[in-house]
């Protein structure tokens, strides 16, 4: 998807994300930060932020409490750390989908394919956002805004091409975000078959319905306002 730069580095040790600030890592050192954001990832979706704690996250990580700290100065600071990190792998999964699309439209479904099948696999994606309404606002902010600039700025170029109607991008951005966010909560989060599992991806007579409604609010119109 152009201008989702999911390769965009996170921020810096020290700047506010409970990192210690210190010397670029070590691929040891890198390894050992992603183990401890996966088992972030689990106890935070399983038991929520105030019922999670350190000590839960490095033994599902398998490593010592003060290695935890070597990387993160508190438990809000793992949470936010692992919102960028969510964050940054929901947009690599989309930016992944998209390329080679024909046509914005094309890259819309493309997109939204990737979105969701990160969804059904990293299912954590949804309580952490939402818990860090209350647990870290900014870091909240964060996570949508990100999203949303990408989008505004490939929106903007495909309409400059008259591949996307004349809408203000940045209002058809969060729109088309919430909506993605939504039906993704309702039709993969909330569903179960039989033994309780959720599925592996979003039905696909959802999904159609879906995309028939973003071609119709995005499709270029002729002069009498009909689409193409």
């Amino acid at each position: 998807m152009e201008g989702l730069d999911f390769n965009a580095p996170g921020p810096a040790a020290g700047d506010g994300t409970g990192a210690p600030a210190e010397k670029p890592l070590t691929k040891r050192g890198a390894a050992t930060r992603a183990k401890l954001l996966d088992a972030a990832e689990h106890v935070f979706a399983e038991l929520g932020y105030h019922e999670a704690s350190i000590v839960k996250i490095t033994e599902r990580a398998g490593v010592g409490l003060g290695t935890f700290y070597l990387y993160f100065a508190s438990k809000q600071a793992v949470f936010e750390a692992l919102v960028i990190d969510l964050n940054r792998r929901v947009r690599h999964s989309m930016a992944e989908a998209m390329a080679g699309a024909a046509n914005r439209l094309e890259a819309e479904r493309a997109g939204f394919a990737g979105f969701f099948r990160f969804t059904a696999e990293h299912p954590a994606l949804y309580r952490v956002v939402r818990e860090s309404e209350f647990v870290s606002p900014e870091t909240l902010k964060l996570h949508y805004t990100r999203i949303v600039e990408g989008y505004v700025e490939g929106l903007t170029k495909a309409q400059a091409v008259g591949e996307v109607d004349d809408i203000d991008p940045s209002v058809a951005a969060w729109a088309l975000m919430g909506m993605g966010e939504l039906i993704g909560m309702r039709f993969i989060l909330w569903e179960r078959d039989a033994d309780g599992n959720p599925p592996s991806e979003l039905p696909a007579d959802v999904f159609d319905n879906m995309m028939r409604f973003i071609n119709n609010a995005l499709a270029p119109r002729r002069e009498g306002g009909d689409q193409l």
